[in-house]
């Protein structure tokens, strides 16, 4: 791929306010995500895509596609109706580019905010199997290797890839393929005047069926939600250090969720999650070390600890010094830690070890931070969670020495 031909690649993605099998379809929460984010977070974590724009109506979606780093062209009035295509956005967004900044790429991307499973290499090798064919348009699409019927009036249900009299092996068989729906890539200038995706050669990118998934129905949003947690765990059982040495934590808004309970006497409490406390046990069941961290003086958080059975330095202004000092004193090399915390004050530990993790509220400039950002909030199962993916990462491991 030379020069020219990856030079400001350019990114669209279609994203109308209304959506009648699943309302606001474009801005449904996935994991706390909405769906459009996903499409704009793979476009930008490409290496060939340098610009996004979304095509809508809508004003709550602009201001997402904003937030996620985005452009917005909006879209008339006259190509927002169920009728319209997407060829159609897909058009006005080039003409609006040509005419306000004298731009025309020579390729550019169809992305649909409907593929949430899609990842950056997807996008990049849709891009590469059009420019190394040399061919007019790309699209992503996934192996095929079902049988297709229909329905043939008296004749009854008649075989479409098939010969019914005869069934092939899958070896057997010509290779097949299912148009994904996520990516398509084009020669604008072929586009604009064909007006439809497809023209001259066409060339495939073949991507995993794991990834191939659009949502149409209320019960796909099931299907990706299960797919993407099962995806989010294997990611972050990759960034824990193996083998881990120590985990160290703080405690307000991890253990808690960062709240306090004032009696009319000036004493306070908190609200911790038991089942955080059978995670911590479990791994100090076998044999991991572990450290609560805090810059909170109330004896609660020592009170806490005891019960637990973990160790415990409160009161703490320089959270990473000593922290540093106790992995010293226990010759724990820090790239072997992971720290959880939640907060500004934070960062330091979390840039110092080895798994910097972050509960699913923190304060962003923690998450900027973080490895991991759980999905669950502080106080709420964080813990819990983390102390799960350790045990999952370690399975088969003898415990006796974590080192």
């Amino acid at each position: 791929m030379n020069q020219k031909e990856t030079n400001r690649l350019l990114a669209i993605i279609p994203a109308r306010g209304v959506s009648k099998g699943i309302p606001r379809k474009n801005l449904h929460p996935l994991l706390g995500k909405p769906l459009l984010g996903y499409t704009i977070e793979s476009a930008s974590l490409t290496r060939l895509i340098d610009r996004i724009i979304v095509s809508t109506d809508d004003d709550e979606i602009a201001s997402v596609a904003k937030k996620y780093g985005a452009d917005v062209v909006r879209r008339p009035h006259e190509i927002c109706g169920d009728s319209a295509t997407s060829e159609s956005a897909l058009l006005h967004v080039l003409e609006y580019l040509k005419e306000s900044e004298s731009y025309l790429p020579e390729i550019f991307v169809f992305l649909q905010c409907t593929s949430p499973l899609t990842l950056p290499e997807d996008i990049d090798g849709t891009i590469r199997a059009l420019v190394d064919t040399n061919a007019d348009c790309g699209l992503s699409v996934a192996p095929f290797h079902y049988f297709l019927w229909h329905h043939d009036g008296d004749n009854g249900a008649v075989g479409i890839n098939h010969d019914k009299r005869g069934r092939l092996l899958r070896q057997e068989r010509e290779p097949q393929f299912l148009e994904t729906g996520a990516v398509y890539a084009m020669r604008t200038q072929g586009f604009r005047a064909a007006k439809h995706r497809f023209f001259g050669k066409t060339a495939l990118y073949v991507m995993p069926r794991e990834r191939c998934l659009e949502i149409d129905e209320p019960g796909d949003l099931l299907v990706a939600e299960a797919l993407l947690l099962s995806r989010r765990e294997r990611g972050n059982l990759s960034l824990l250090p193996m083998p881990l040495s120590a985990l160290v934590l703080d405690f307000d808004g991890v253990f808690t969720d960062n709240r306090v309970l004032v009696s009319e006497d000036g004493r306070e409490a908190v609200i911790c999650d038991r089942r955080d406390g059978w995670g911590l046990a479990e791994l100090k069941s076998r044999g991991l070390p572990i450290l609560v961290l805090s810059s909170e003086e109330n004896t609660v958080v020592r009170k806490r600890c005891d019960k637990l059975g973990i160790d415990c330095i409160q009161g703490v202004r320089d959270k990473c010094e000593v922290l540093l000092k106790w992995l010293e004193d226990r010759t724990i090399d820090p790239s072997r830690v992971v720290y959880v915390g939640n907060d500004v004050n934070d960062v330091p530990c979390l840039n110092r070890v080895g798994c910097g993790v972050v509960v699913a509220d923190a304060h962003p400039v923690a998450v900027t931070a973080a490895k991991i950002v759980l999905s669950r909030p502080g106080g709420r199962g964080a813990i819990r969670e983390i102390a799960d993916l350790i045990m999952r990462a370690t399975e088969g491991r003898n415990h006796a020495s974590w080192d």
